[in-house]
């Protein structure tokens, strides 16, 4: 029985660092709007699309609604074999500021995604772009999304700022593993300790929404600099930080929105990409399966036991303050970003689906067969 005491009070001890971290955090992470936004920066809006059919025409017309008077949306086609191409063309003849990326076969070690970044953005600061906004086809901007982005950056003097879309879900997997992402970065990034230092390690970012000054974005070598990643949102602001540029995170909860993936197998094929990636080390992911089972899972099946009598009930205001705790938290969150009240109930479940998501992120890591697109990373063009 002490068994179970030891692992609840270190899950209630994980889980109250957590819950005081997200009450700190959620203070931190709000919009700044300066006094005199900047309409006079071209910014350059850099996607990606590879088979967007579904997707692309929706958010370029979104970007193109910008209230940002000087904004052009450059779209590298990575090879799609769908009707991306004839949309893009489409489009283009429609309004002058949808500028099309000329296509190049994918060089060696580069993962698709990254170098259709990359060539986006070489184009954007030849045109004259002084400003980079990252993003994906999947992503719908309201009109006042750049408006806000300039404001926070100047405030914040930062080169990098990004946010993260309010995410969309629609089936109990999405609802379950999806708003995971607040989950972790609120419980877990030390946001002020993110806005005091220039540790690379205290920092994060979204590859939804990576707004970045052109020359910074350059001089920390752009996303050459992590060719072969499949996680910007985390490698873009740890490159520009050692190269000597604060970033910074803002709320954007109502500035865009986005709809990942749709069921089971795209939400679990899409986490696994990147989900050890994010993580960076196999001591961090055997620590938090630890922590997230005592914290997260055991307080959960301990608590029914314990009322039908089937084991000692000596530990179970342990294990309902943690349960209390973390529900608390979840529901902070769902409020503050606007997620599906089921992802607030799903929390065990979500934490036991995210877990095997970075065990098998890990193991396709050291199998090297990490996709995007249905591209093997590192796999050429033709491969």
């Amino acid at each position: 029985m002490m068994a179970w005491g030891g692992a609840l009070i270190f899950g209630l001890a994980v889980v109250a660092i957590t819950f005081t971290m997200t009450l700190i955090n959620l203070r931190l992470y709000r919009r700044r709007v300066a006094p005199a936004p900047d309409d006079r920066a071209a910014v350059g809006v850099c996607v990606p699309a590879r088979n967007e059919e579904a997707n692309i025409e929706a958010c370029i017309r979104s970007l193109l609604a910008s209230s940002h008077p000087r904004v052009e949306v450059l779209v590298y086609d990575d090879q799609s074999t769908d009707a991306t191409a004839a949309i893009l063309a489409r489009l283009a003849v429609e309004d002058p500021r949808v500028v099309l990326v000329p296509t190049h076969p994918l060089p060696e070690g580069w993962n698709g995604k990254q170098h259709a970044c990359w060539r986006c953005a070489q184009l954007a600061t030849e045109r004259g772009a002084s400003w980079l906004l990252f993003t994906d086809a999947d992503v719908r901007f309201e009109p006042g999304a750049i408006t806000a982005a300039l404001p926070h950056a100047h405030a914040s003097h930062a080169a990098l700022v990004s946010t993260f879309p309010r995410q969309v879900t629609g089936s109990w997997s999405e609802h379950a593993v999806v708003p995971m992402i607040f989950f972790i970065l609120f419980g877990y990034l030390p946001m002020p300790r993110m806005r005091r230092t220039m540790d690379p390690a205290a920092s994060a970012g979204c590859g939804q929404f990576l707004f970045a000054r052109a020359d910074a974005y350059a001089a920390s070598g752009g996303h050459a600099g992590f060719k072969a990643s499949m996680h910007d949102g985390i490698m873009m602001p740890r490159a520009f930080r050692r190269a000597g540029f604060r970033t910074d995170l803002f709320d954007g909860t109502d500035l865009c929105r986005v709809r990942m993936y749709r069921g089971l197998s795209q939400t679990w094929r899409g986490f696994a990409k990147n989900a050890y990636e994010g993580l960076g080390s196999v001591g961090l992911l055997v620590f938090l399966t630890v922590a997230h089972a005592c914290a997260h899972v055991l307080p959960w099946v301990y608590l029914p036991l314990a009322a039908l009598g089937v084991i000692e009930a000596r530990w179970t205001p342990i294990a309902a303050a943690a349960i209390s705790l973390t529900l608390v938290q979840r529901v902070l969150l769902a409020r503050a970003f606007r997620h599906d009240w089921r992802s607030v109930i799903l929390h065990p479940v979500g934490i036991l689906m995210m877990t095997m998501i970075q065990w098998h992120s890990l193991w396709l890591s050291l199998r090297g067969a990490r996709t995007w697109r249905g591209r093997t990373q590192g796999a050429s063009a033709t491969g």
